[in-house]
Formats: C-alpha cells, structure tokens, sequence
C-alpha cells in the first residue's frame, strides 16, 4: 500500500515544464513566480516548434502566447496569473484541459514594467466543452 502513496507524492512534486519561443525573456519572469509560488522547479524548454506542442496539448490558436506549461496534469498557456492556477487545479472542472492568457498583455505575471498601466486581460478556460472567460484582470 505505501508503495501506490509514494508515486502519487512524487507526482504532486513533479518539476514543472514550461515550453516557450526561443529566447523569450518574460517567460523567464513567469517562471520564477511560478517557481516561487509552487516550491517546485521549473524546467525551461526553448521550443522552435511550439505551434506542434500546443496543437497536442489542444491549445486554441487564437489564444496563443508565449509558453505554454504543464503543472499537475493541466495546460497553461501565456502569462497565466498564478491564483488563478492553483484555482483551477484544485477544482479540475469537467472538459477543462487548462487556462490560456492571449498575448503578453502589460501586467500579467512576468509582464510587470514599473511606471505602465496594467492592461485589462481575461484568462480563458479551454478544453473539450469549448471556451469560457474563467477570471478577468488589470485595467
């Protein structure tokens, strides 16, 4: 019995993936929220062929950004606050595959520049029951 407990421990700690465009700064900044706020390291991938990735993890392309995650079995696409993730894996709602961010929007995490105005920004729950707004931010 103790043996089925441990691998589900060492899930639950799993290092996080994070895949981005070559390069990209700001997602170096997300991650190191991400980091922060999970305890856990977070492996950085630069992936040419991130469009391929996104396509399996079932990421809508008219909500792509910058790089995509995988944390606890869930999809996160972009500069996706991190309150909001934790949300959303606690609940795990039926025919959600993830939360996506479009763009880079100014003041989302990662996207912080001292002396700019957050942009209004909403995170989309995506998955097989389609597209809903799961949280609306900034402005």
């Amino acid at each position: 019995m103790l043996l089925i407990a441990v691998p589900s421990v060492a899930s639950a700690a799993a290092d996080i993936v994070m895949h981005r465009d070559p390069g990209c700064g700001c997602c170096e900044k997300w991650a190191a929220q991400v980091r922060q706020q999970f305890g856990r390291n977070v492996q950085i991938v630069d992936d040419a062929n991130r469009a391929a990735y996104q396509r399996r993890l079932g990421v809508p392309t008219s909500i792509a950004s910058c790089h995509t995650a995988i944390i606890d079995g869930m999809a996160f696409e972009g500069h996706v606050p991190i309150a909001d993730m934790k949300r959303v894996i606690a609940q795990h709602p039926k025919g959600v595959r993830g939360l996506a961010v479009a763009g880079m929007p100014m003041g989302s995490p990662g996207m912080e520049v001292a002396g700019m105005r957050p942009q209004a920004y909403d995170v989309i729950a995506f998955g097989p029951s389609g597209q809903r707004v799961y949280a609306r931010h900034g402005g």
